[in-house]
């Protein structure tokens, strides 16, 4: 049965028919709603009992077949001798000899909708509408006010819900045919690979009941439409009310959008979003988000819902290049122009942050954690790492001393509290000592102390000086410290505070060992959650790691492929522990040479560190120069990127070999299909590096359970390994090797995490088995 009830609020009913005007990010302080709302409370106080202060009202509808119930919470009611006054209070920082009645017409519009739903559940015939403005900084106030009868209230009131009915009726429409088309769709492929029917069915299950669900499903399975499937029909089903597909990388948004492109040619009807990052699809990039320095910014809000009728009119498929062609069309800004967008999207596909990271996650959604909607976040391995950066926060001390020099002179107060916490953080460095750092269980609240104070002496300066000299980098250290404090807030005996210094430079960081709590936590914001990856391995460390509980679901799928097309090779004569590097670089170019002198194609090699590829790939490309080679280095562009994978042609018929580093840009999310690999050499078995950080998860998780190794470095390397290994079959002709260098892959504690589909690896010693074992694959 079709539900046509809407309930919205009168203020976001009111903000979005008529907002108006231009987008402006300048700076405003975030201590302006707390001093809003005591401004506020201190008018309420001193209305006396006249007053009655926020008054709830509630009013239904019926309205072109929808039954709409309009919420809020008028800020007074007060009663007079000549009748009742509706208040609406609003705070600013404007002189008030600059606002008149026509000031705002939206505060108006807010005050009037209160007045109509109050004098029609009191039979009141005319009333007084109030708009009560209240300078913050001085505490002056200005009341305007305005008589209306209930007939001109009433003419305004139904104006304005006749204006949102068009959208209520365009979302109505929209669900009636997604619905329709979501109980029609079949599986888009004629039949289901080895694995996919049992993901699909388990996520589906998951979902229904508001669980998680931890899948290891390999490459081939094809995870990204078995899990979008089911999410689908979940949702035609009411089940679920939006679906957010979460990723690490652009190259998986591609997958998802491929996947719901395949459900359409299907017949399905569903509206998708691909958010980018701000920084990444601005118009105009240096300028700020303000009127005067961006012509997109300047009306936005004039053009901007004439832009989401437009495109959600014509298009199902919200990518960056749709969004950013109606953005062009309609000189608006395009990431403010897609966030307004996933309002009106069925799957929004995005980064983990927009759902997982405390400071930008997406509020409109998430406030309330009360959202019934399905998290599926692929490449779920990812989130590990992702999910400590996002739960911790850094300060470093150069960046107060900087700016302590530029204050001096121009806010005494502020300069003042960047020279304490100066020599805060030198305190903090003759503690360390010689050692360079110190790991302390405690908070540093007396930083804490200095930090809010600097936070609330720099906003009124920031305020009043956009564009001076200092400007940007008070701004930066603003939000830094705020990010800190507010990153404070969740510190418990899963966080250490840790301290290191480098010469004078002191960085202090908030950092969370263990994300498992938190993170369980932030999938509270949806119904349910689905983790998926080909590498989840062990799945027990990844269900606790990510915020699993015991009544949650996990799966280890079996590979799709045909075993025996891939030959799996064990270079367990070689160690390749930091203290054997030395010996170890002539050996392994003999055995790339071996490896790669049996068939002609393409391979790439992995190494665990940037020092060690550059060591064998000098003594490699001197043994043998006719051999056609590309290098991975630390800091290529996109562009760059796409040039390296573009040489990885089909045919074979050259040998050419990629030298990479295990870990990273070219180690997953790669794609090379058929010929376009055959082969890859894992060199090492892709530990972390030993740094104090991981250190610290070693310790740390050594007192929980007793396997510190393995969770900061056995476990973390592992996957790197099966990542890279993953990039050579990728689909069912696919043929290829796989070598591993490494003499603890043959250890006992390694071998138990290798898959089900490697139990059929060969070990061998040396350059001569290696090519005995490979011509007799090839």
């Amino acid at each position: 049965m079709e539900n046509n009830e809407i309930r919205i609020s009168i203020r976001n009913l009111v903000e979005f028919v008529l907002r108006s005007g231009d987008l402006d990010s300048r700076f405003v302080g975030t201590n302006r709603m707390l001093e809003g709302t005591k401004a506020h409370q201190k008018i309420q106080r001193e209305g006396g009992a006249a007053y009655n202060a926020e008054v709830c009202l509630s009013y239904g509808v019926e309205f072109d077949g929808f039954a709409i119930i309009l919420e809020g919470r008028a800020d007074g009611i007060i009663t007079e001798e000549d009748g009742i006054v509706i208040d609406e209070i609003k705070t600013t920082t404007r002189p008030l000899e600059t606002i008149d009645e026509d000031y705002n017409l939206l505060h108006w519009a807010q005050a009037k909708c209160y007045a109509y739903i109050y004098a029609v559940l009191n039979n009141i015939e005319s009333l007084n509408v109030q708009l009560t403005y209240c300078r913050i900084d001085t505490e002056e106030r200005k009341s305007i006010r305005r008589a209306f009868s209930i007939e001109e209230l009433k003419d305004f009131f139904y104006d304005l819900v006749g204006k949102y009915a068009v959208w209520a009726r365009l979302t109505r429409d929209w669900s009636r045919e997604r619905d329709t088309s979501v109980r029609e769709l079949a599986f888009p492929f004629d039949s289901y690979r080895k694995g996919q029917r049992e993901l699909a069915v388990a996520a589906y299950k998951t979902i229904e009941e508001g669980k998680k669900l931890f899948a290891q499903a390999p490459t081939g399975i094809g995870k990204t439409i078995s899990t979008l499937f089911p999410a689908v029909k979940a949702m035609g089903e009411e089940h679920i009310s939006k679906i957010f597909y979460l990723t690490a990388k652009t190259i998986t948004r591609q997958v998802a959008e491929e996947a719901f492109s395949r459900m359409r040619s299907r017949g399905l009807k569903f509206r998708t979003i691909t958010l980018t990052a701000k920084d990444k699809i601005c118009f105009s990039k240096g300028a700020g988000c303000n009127p005067e320095q961006c012509q997109y910014a300047r009306g936005h809000f004039d053009r901007v819902n004439d832009a989401i009728f437009d495109i959600l009119s014509r298009e199902e498929e919200l990518t960056r290049e749709k969004i950013e062609e109606y953005s062009e069309k309609h000189r608006i800004c395009p990431f403010e122009y897609a966030l307004d967008l996933t309002l009106w999207a069925d799957c929004v596909i995005c980064d983990y942050n927009y759902v997982f990271d405390p400071r930008v996650y997406l509020r409109r959604f998430f406030l309330n954690n009360k959202g019934d909607y399905a998290f599926l976040i692929d490449e779920a391995h990812n989130l590990v790492d992702r999910a400590r950066e996002m739960f911790s926060a850094e300060l470093y001390k150069s960046s107060f001393l900087e700016l302590k020099k530029i204050m001096k002179s121009r806010q005494s107060k502020v300069a003042k509290l960047l020279s304490d916490i100066n020599k805060y953080m030198i305190s903090l460095r003759k503690e360390c000592g010689e050692q360079g750092f110190l790991v302390k269980q405690e908070e540093l609240k007396d930083l804490y102390k200095l930090l809010k104070e600097l936070i609330k002496e720099s906003e009124d300066w920031l305020s009043k000086n956009h564009g001076s000299e200092g400007f940007e980098q008070m701004l930066e250290l603003y939000f830094d410290s705020i990010a800190f404090i507010r990153i404070s807030e969740f510190y418990d005996e899963r966080y250490v505070t840790l301290i290191e210094t480098k010469k004078s430079e002191v960085k202090v960081k908030l950092f969370c060992v263990d994300p498992s709590h938190l993170l369980r936590e932030s999938a509270k914001r949806g119904k349910a959650a689905v983790f998926f990856s080909a590498t989840l391995t062990p799945i027990s460390y990844f269900q606790y790691i990510l915020g699993g509980g015991s009544d949650d679901y996990s799966m280890i799928l079996p590979s799709p492929f045909i075993r025996d097309n891939l030959c799996l090779l064990i270079a367990d004569s070689i160690s390749t522990k930091f203290k054997n590097r030395e010996s170890s670089y002539d050996r392994i170019v003999e055995m790339i040479k071996s490896a790669v002198e049996q068939k002609p194609g393409n391979y790439i090699v992995y190494f665990p560190s940037y020092k060690y590829l550059n060591e064998v790939y000098t003594r490699f490309a001197a043994r043998c120069p006719d051999v056609a080679t590309l290098v991975q280095n630390s800091s290529m562009s996109e562009e760059e990127r796409e040039t390296f994978l573009a040489e990885f042609k089909p045919g074979g018929e050259k040998t050419l070999i990629g030298f990479a580093v295990l870990g990273g840009i070219f180690s997953e999310g790669v794609d090379l299909k058929g010929d376009r690999l055959i082969g890859a050499v894992i060199v090492g078995v892709g530990l972390p590096q030993i740094s104090t950080e991981q250190d610290i998860i070693m310790d740390y998780f050594q007192a929980q359970n007793s396997m510190g190794y393995e969770y900061a470095y056995m476990f973390p390397g592992m996957n790197k390994v099966l990542q890279a290994a993953g990039r050579v079959i990728r689909s069912e002709k696919d043929r290829g090797m796989v070598l591993l260098i490494d003499e603890r892959f043959s250890h006992r504690n390694y071998r138990d995490l290798f898959p089900e589909h490697w139990c059929h690896g060969l070990r061998i010693k040396k350059a001569d088995d290696l090519a005995k074992k490979l011509q007799s694959f090839w």
